[in-house]
């Protein structure tokens, strides 16, 4: 399938580096295709940037049948344009296609549909230090139809943004609040997928969570209410004596492309790393003898994001200080080194646009 391209006669306005935030401006393009049952995927194409006219009865607006992935673009110095593990996105959302009821996509086509529009607009990488192109790619279910069943068409879309850190404490750790009430997921269900509404779960708790002074919150699970999670939209990470501890993946949690990276760079340096459950009590005990090192999330937002303090049931732990940890430092330091170009990529983990 070829991509057709129509280019914009209204190019916007480029924001300041300086001030991006994060999603909250748009490229000049995006590219879409359309799916139809018994043709499969065709009409792919790139177009202006421009608001989706859709039926209010388009059942994605009331099912809620949808998955997106994220990744991002970075401008080396040297003047190459690399995508971070495009493939790995891809095909983890054929396993979110897969749970939602929405037809596979041809991974090999659609990393060439994700290079082909950073190409078109590869004009609006940032350069300064820390930014990226966010990609947003996306599938909704586009039939106008009241019933629940699946869609029999739908619509691959790829938006894409330039983007500065995702919380506003940048690398430095946040606060984190331990979540008791409300549950994310659970064994059987989405958790493991991206689909939109696993985020809305989470927006009630998040909410709650900033009202009381804290950035994310840091999920249980959902049965017992027990055995830690992640935190917010990461996978989260504890350095507990020698040994780099997260949870294993159960079926409640997303196999983050981050997380992979990280366990094996861990494995990689000779450093000890664990895939199981632990509970929240095991790590406070932890803490209480003094052998909670670190603790850090992980993400392609926020890439590490390191947590300086945790909040459960009202008793509060400083971890390592409050100051971001060396392991956490450098397996930042190395993740965005190899996304931008300045590092060595010896597992071959980006491709160039």
């Amino acid at each position: 399938m070829s991509i057709k391209i129509e280019k914009t006669l209204t190019p916007k306005q480029k924001p300041n580096q300086n001030e991006l935030g994060f999603g909250e401006y748009f490229t000049d393009h995006m590219f879409i295709m359309d799916y139809t049952e018994g043709k499969g995927w065709h009409d792919a194409r790139i177009i202006p940037y421009a608001p989706l006219m859709i039926d209010p009865a388009t059942m994605v607006l009331h099912y809620g049948q949808a998955v997106f992935e994220g990744l991002k673009a970075y401008q080396a110095e040297d003047g190459r344009v690399l995508l971070f593990r495009p493939h790995q996105n891809m095909e983890r959302i054929n396993i979110s296609n897969d749970r939602l009821c929405i037809p596979s996509v041809d991974i090999d086509f659609t990393v060439e549909a994700l290079r082909a529009i950073v190409r078109e607009d590869q004009d609006w990488i940032p350069k300064a230090e820390g930014t990226s192109l966010y990609l947003r790619p996306f599938i909704i279910a586009t039939d106008p139809y009241l019933g629940v069943r699946p869609s029999n068409t739908y619509q691959f879309i790829i938006i894409m943004s330039p983007v500065g850190a995702y919380y506003p404490e940048g690398i430095n750790p946040v606060k984190i609040y331990v979540e008791s009430k409300y549950v994310r997921a659970v064994l059987g269900g989405l958790g493991f997928t991206k689909t939109p509404g696993n985020y809305a779960a989470s927006l009630k708790a998040q909410v709650e969570a900033k009202d009381k002074g804290y950035t994310q919150v840091l999920w249980l699970d959902g049965v017992e209410k027990k055995y830690i999670e992640e935190v917010g939209t990461m996978n989260v990470f504890f350095v507990i004596d020698d040994e780099v501890i997260t949870p294993s993946l159960e079926g409640s949690i997303l196999a983050g492309i981050t997380r992979d990276s990280t366990i094996a760079l861990l494995k990689d340096w000779g450093v000890k790393v664990t895939e199981r459950r632990i509970s929240i009590q095991e790590l406070y005990d932890a803490h209480a003898r003094g052998s909670l090192k670190e603790a850090f999330g992980t993400g392609t937002a926020a890439v590490i994001s390191p947590i300086g303090e945790l909040n459960w049931d009202g008793n509060q732990i400083l971890i390592n200080d409050g100051n971001i940890g060396d392991l956490s430092a450098r397996i930042y330091d190395t993740i965005t080194g190899v996304q931008n170009g300045s590092l060595k990529d010896q597992f071959g983990w980006t491709v160039e646009v």
